[in-house]
């Protein structure tokens, strides 16, 4: 059974979209989707993401990271899918709905409302989520939140100086984090600008993570170390992250298709 699929990207975040508005595929299951992933044997991606039908949204969007876990959300592939289907569109998640619409030469994406309960991170017992009072080998006092999928934001003077690809697993896998975390690593470098590096759960270390660009861009709105609209820019590039008066967050950036191609579905289940 041939399959075609879309190669994406948000500012080097990688994607295989698999579009099965129409045309209806097989089970997908966690060893289909990490074999596709796999950069050696498969298609190669940080993340394969399903396109389906939707009860009360256009469309249902899956997302699965290069370990085969599914996953809540993520702000980059919501560009791509909305870059892909063109106009304004509302995606339904595991992390809930949410709306993609061009602006401009991207896509903006409003991410919903953040959520700051330890319940809701989640956390393994109640915490203060604005300064979880905990450390990891030097990074310490996270603040955590959960954007559609949970982020802890370490706030350091220099990202670029931290072992993440060390760090990073110790973290996501800590038993305070009962469905595991995404780590953010972030320097703020002006009252609007913000550097950061993700350890993404499920796929590691990542060029761009969009819902880390707003968890990130959210703690140091609460914190007060910056205003309520910024740029942060990520190894891959910036994205422009506003957090408005009606709570919900909006992520600004842009989305590319690499290739097209095809797989035969046998190779991989």
């Amino acid at each position: 059974m041939q399959i075609p699929f879309t190669k994406m990207h948000g500012l080097g975040n990688d994607f295989v979209v698999l579009d099965a508005r129409e045309r209806s595929l097989p089970p997908l299951g966690p060893a289909t989707a990490a074999a596709l992933a796999d950069r050696h044997t498969g298609i190669g991606c940080d993340q394969l993401v399903l396109i389906e039908p939707s009860r009360h949204a256009d469309w249902k969007m899956r997302i699965f990271n290069a370990d085969g876990s599914e996953v809540e959300a993520c702000g980059n592939a919501a560009r791509a899918v909305g870059m892909l289907i063109g106009g304004a569109v509302s995606l339904e998640t595991l992390g809930g709905d949410i709306r993609a619409v061009p602006d401009g030469g991207g896509i903006a994406v409003d991410m919903g409302v953040p959520r700051f309960g330890w319940q809701d991170v989640p956390l393994a017992y109640a915490m203060d989520t604005l300064s979880l009072p905990l450390g990891w080998d030097g990074l310490e006092n996270p603040v955590c939140v959960n954007v559609g999928n949970p982020h802890a934001v370490f706030f350091v003077d220099d990202a670029d100086a931290v072992a993440l690809d060390t760090l990073g697993p110790v973290i996501e896998n800590d038993a305070v984090f009962p469905e595991r975390i995404n780590v953010n690593v972030a320097s703020v470098t002006a009252r609007d600008a913000i550097s950061l590096r993700v350890w993404e759960r499920g796929a590691g270390l990542t060029r761009a993570c969009g819902t880390g660009a707003c968890a990130t861009a959210v703690a140091a709105m609460r914190r007060g170390l910056t205003d309520r609209a910024v740029t942060v820019t990520l190894p891959g590039g910036p994205l422009s992250i506003r957090w408005g008066d009606d709570d919900r967050i909006t992520m600004t950036g842009p989305a590319t298709i690499a290739f097209t191609g095809q797989f035969d579905w046998g190779d991989y289940a």
